[in-house]
């Protein structure tokens, strides 16, 4: 049994790309649905996944693009990304649901509020596609709007690192790995961990946030059971 009620996982696109240079790659893809598939018994997980590996194949090309046309294939590129790992959540036996907040025909349904917490209730997996369906917002924006609405005990950030740094690791040999950090510091410090708008939010409606490294096997379950690892970012910490 986890340690929350009710989580909200935010993932990069990029992270299923695995070494290629934009795509999905099928071996990743099946590696992050048997983490959640780990990890998620007890718990009402809710996903939002960005569209990066898709988009930046045509990203050079979306340059000289209208800044909400390109932003309109970004979230058609999320739902792609979505349906993706839905399908490989599904193999594994996980019971796994897309929904979107642009409007895609029959392909997924629609976002609705109500409809996903009685899923996360009953213990399934819920894919929030198309970011917020609007423009000029990030898909760590959208997953913040999502954590707040599904009412979500603790908002989770995978990346490819074991948490926040004071500067980029790989670069910087004397990088310092922050345990716990309050939004302000953050902003402050532009640390990057989300866009300041994201942060803003959570900060504003006090919902903690857990930055980790999802590339480390058994991470997840880890921090679904209760421990204390990767960065910790919530209202009124003290920089450790």
């Amino acid at each position: 049994m986890g340690c929350y009620r009710r989580v909200l996982l935010k993932l990069s696109g990029e992270a299923l790309m695995g070494q290629g240079q934009y795509g999905i790659d099928p071996a990743v893809l099946d590696e992050i649905a048997g983490e959640i598939r780990a990890a998620a018994v007890g718990t009402g997980l809710a996903i939002v996944i960005g569209g990066g590996n898709i988009f930046r194949g045509v990203s050079a090309s979306a340059q000289s693009m209208d800044r909400a046309q390109a932003d309109l294939m970004g979230m058609l590129a999320t739902v792609m990304n979505s349906l993706a790992l839905a399908e490989a959540l599904t193999r594994k036996g996980v019971r796994a649901h897309v929904q979107s907040a642009l409007p895609v025909g029959h392909a997924v349904p629609p976002f609705e509020r109500l409809r996903a917490l009685a899923l996360l209730d009953q213990g399934d997996v819920v894919i929030f596609a198309a970011g917020t369906g609007n423009p000029f917002f990030t898909t760590d924006t959208a997953a913040s709007v999502r954590a707040l609405e599904v009412r979500a005990d603790v908002m989770l950030k995978a990346t490819k690192v074991d948490g926040v740094y004071s500067a980029d690791p790989k670069r910087d040999p004397q990088a310092v790995r922050y345990r716990r950090l309050s939004y302000d510091e953050v902003l402050r410090r532009r640390l990057g961990v989300m866009d300041a708008t994201a942060i803003a939010l959570l900060r504003e409606y006090r919902m903690p946030l857990r930055v980790f490294n999802m590339t480390t096997k058994g991470m997840l379950a880890k921090i679904l059971a209760g421990e204390d690892e990767g960065t910790l970012v919530e209202e009124g910490a003290e920089c450790e």
